[in-house]
């Protein structure tokens, strides 16, 4: 496979998915398809959907809807009464406590709001309800449209271990594996004896990764079955299991399909999501690299003949694992819904599904043959997400205190859900936005997407940027040279290695540089704040702790100290004191005295809020600050060509004016004795393992955290005594509160 040319069918003229230019259905395609029948002909129009979803998706759906005349209607919890997409709908519904279980996940409130608003129609988007065969019966008995395929086909695909019967009789490929209704755990554990290890233990239903397990040898399989099968009632409600033969050098590479209500189904080429953290995609794109046309077209055909085995309608993906070493494909399941990743498809095929999928709900035909599906250049999503890296992906909460996506324009797209000032919620997926770009080929289409990446602005809460822009970089990548253990392979790469002495050698130049522009940059702006403010005003101050407000001229120096952590030292934050003195010709003259003292000369110009033009070192660059409070501390984030640095002030401004010197703040940070375990995440804690006093060994699970429906064992950090440990099941717990702490006696 990785030896494999990519060959691509071009048009010339052909031009990518605009955000504002969507190409509609038209007739000219009429003699390609069938003639609608007269019954059809008489259906209602769907006039108003209900969205049974949020965030970036839901918004994504009333963009399409709007265009087209359809007024739209959002659900809420209370943890989303002021969404994005809640403002964006024509009309809103309040439908439960914030646990998805009493709001996204509750079919019965979710239709009484259909009818309520009089929506003929509702669109689940992705996750939550959005494969449950019984919400789309429930909507059907209520005389609603569900903008999705038909019941049967959601009820047959989304039982992993019926689809694998149904596409086996289909002549479709199948991995090895086990897929009866028995879930005897010793017969389980037989079953896997005969797969062979490694093995992939995996839910009957659901999706995103979540309760999936690799099992690399028989002592392993009842805990990771066991774990498997709560998370996927936590998930999905039913805890079933299926087990497949692990497949070590995978691809994952899936088909986008469509199908209309008289037997049409097309396919609109494939999407490579091989790169994944936690089972979970990072970055997708379309079409997949180093792929053949040959291989392509038999993929596509394969997807067909999945659909056409149920009977498929509306939009759906048949998702496929590829051998790396044999080159061979196999089915994995079906997903009977829009995919996160529609979009890279609609960008090569300059085609709106979800416009797609209105149409086919409301009895059109596709409004195009398989012959006359283009494709155009390349695309890349990248999903930003506020997780913490450094822990392993673990998902982050918090409040958006600062939001600038990338701009956008007729190859770039972002998708969100989000405005700034809006809280990033445990109970929900961590997704931030989406970035979603288009090249002419995957070369250019690659350097747009760093290009976007380092123009993100986040903060307040952690995110997956930095390493996004670290993926995008790398070399293999590059060369298209993908598969599912990507990270795992090019670990060394693409994660810090807190001991290498070079690299935080540079990181630690770069913040003293990058601490120079930001000093400069907030006099600027408190001169200019100053100047237009009436006297006595001390409104204007950001991040000096001097009163009353100064203005800076020639005999002033002002001094600070910032804080910096970097994740190359974990010995604790870097100090970077500094002075500023205002010079006659303008420039600002920043002086650094830790390991020796360093001297810049800035000139810095204010141009809006946040941003600046600053000049030093005989380079002219654009800067962009964002300042907040938070926890008792003072966040400053600077932004500058593809740097991004995040410094913290905890101790305030000393202001020397002919030795007129002003207060001092200071704040103490939080200590804990050895042997201390944080929640390393806000989470639900599920099941707690052990008595507080029991003793346990090194690494023994104590107790499960679930956040965004993912579970998270915490372990003892060392053999010893529990102390401490008063948490319960169905206790909401803090990011970096005192779990339990491990002592010798």
């Amino acid at each position: 496979m990785s030896s494999m040319a990519s060959i691509l069918r071009r048009k010339p003229n052909q031009k990518p998915f605009l955000n504002t230019q969507i190409r509609l259905f038209t007739e000219s395609n009429s003699n390609n398809i069938k003639t609608t029948p007269p019954q059809q002909q008489q259906q209602q129009r769907i006039e108003k959907i209900l969205i049974a979803n949020r965030g970036e998706i839901a918004c994504r759906i009333m963009r399409t809807a709007k265009r087209l005349g359809i007024r739209t209607v959002a659900v809420y919890s209370d943890a989303d009464k002021h969404a994005l997409h809640v403002k964006s709908a024509d009309e809103a519904v309040h439908i439960g406590p914030p646990p998805a279980r009493f709001s996204y996940l509750n079919g019965s409130s979710i239709v009484e709001a259909a009818i309520r608003t009089g929506a003929q129609a509702i669109h689940p988007g992705y996750g939550f309800l959005s494969e449950s065969a019984d919400f789309a019966q429930l909507c059907e008995d209520k005389g609603l449209t569900f903008i999705g395929p038909p019941v049967s086909a959601i009820r047959d695909m989304g039982d992993k271990s019926a689809s694998k019967r149904i596409m086996g009789a289909a002549g479709v490929p199948l991995v090895p594996g086990y897929h009866g209704s028995e879930q005897d755990i010793d017969l389980m554990k037989l079953e896997a004896d005969k797969i062979g290890y490694p093995i992939l233990i995996k839910p009957t239903h659901g999706g995103g990764g979540k309760g999936m397990r690799i099992v690399k040898n028989a002592n392993e399989f009842v805990e990771c079955f066991l774990g498997a099968q709560r998370e996927a009632a936590a998930s999905f409600g039913i805890n079933t299991i299926l087990l497949e033969k692990y497949i070590t050098q995978p691809r994952h590479i899936e088909v986008q399909i469509f199908g209309d209500k008289y037997g049409h189904v097309l396919h609109l080429y494939e999407r490579d999501c091989s790169v994944q953290r936690r089972h979970q995609k990072i970055i997708e794109e379309a079409p997949a690299p180093n792929v053949v046309n040959d291989f392509r077209s038999h993929l596509g055909q394969a997807a067909v003949s999945a659909a056409k085995a149920v009977d498929y309608h509306n939009a759906g993906t048949v998702e496929f694992i590829v051998d790396t070493v044999s080159g061979q494909f196999y089915f994995m399941e079906m997903n009977t819904r829009l995919q996160v990743e529609h979009p890279v498809t609609e960008m090569i095929v300059s085609q709106d599904l979800v416009e797609w999928q209105i149409r086919v709900a409301n009895g059109e035909p596709l409004p195009i043959s398989q012959s006359q599906v283009p494709l155009s250049g390349h695309s890349f999503e990248a999903r930003i997400y506020a997780e913490n890296v450094p822990k392993g992906f673990l998902p982050a909460t918090g409040v958006l205190h600062h939001y600038r996506p990338a701009p956008v324009s007729s190859t770039v797209r972002v998708e969100t859900g989000v405005e700034q000032g809006d809280t990033v919620s445990m109970h929900y997926d961590p997704m931030i936005a989406k970035l979603v770009v288009w090249g002419e080929n995957r070369a250019a289409a690659l350097v747009k997407l760093k290009d976007c990446l380092s123009k993100f602005q986040v903060a307040g809460v952690p995110t997956n940027i930095n390493f996004l822009e670290k993926l995008a970089n790398h070399w293999a990548f590059k060369d298209g040279s993908v598969e599912t253990h990507f990270l795992e392979h090019h670990k060394d790469d693409l994660f810090v290695d807190p001991n290498n002495l070079g690299l935080a050698k540079e990181a630690y130049s770069g913040a003293r540089f990058s601490a120079a522009l930001l000093a400069a940059c907030v006099c600027e702006k408190e001169q200019s704040a100053l100047k237009e403010s009436p006297p006595g005003d001390n409104s204007v101050l950001s991040i000096w702790y001097a009163h009353p407000p100064f203005r800076v001229h020639h005999r002033t120096k002002c001094t600070m100290e910032l804080e910096w952590y970097s994740e190359y030292d974990s010995s604790g934050p870097k100090l970077l004191p500094l002075s500023v003195t205002y010079l006659p010709d303008g420039n600002y003259l920043i002086e650094m005295e830790e390991n020796g003292l360093s001297r810049f000369k800035v000139k810095a110009t204010h141009l809006s809020n946040n941003g600046f033009r600053v000049e030093a070192d005989g380079v002219s660059m654009d800067v962009s600050l964002a300042i907040y409070s938070q926890d008792w501390t003072k966040h400053i984030h600077i932004w500058h060509g593809s740097h991004h640095y995040h410094f913290r002030q905890k101790l305030g401004l000393q202001l020397t004016d002919d030795d007129e010197t002003h207060h001092r703040t200071s704040f103490e940070t939080a200590s804990h004795p050895p042997g201390t375990v944080l929640a390393p995440m806000a989470g639900l804690v599920v099941k707690v393992l052990v008595k507080d006093g029991m003793k346990v060994e090194e690494g023994q699970p104590i107790l499960v955290l679930e956040a965004m429906k993912m579970e998270h064992v915490i372990k003892a950090s060392s053999a010893g005594y529990v102390h401490g440990l008063q948490a319960m099941a169905g206790q909401q717990i803090l990011d970096g509160s005192v779990l339990f702490c491990i002592k010798d006696e």
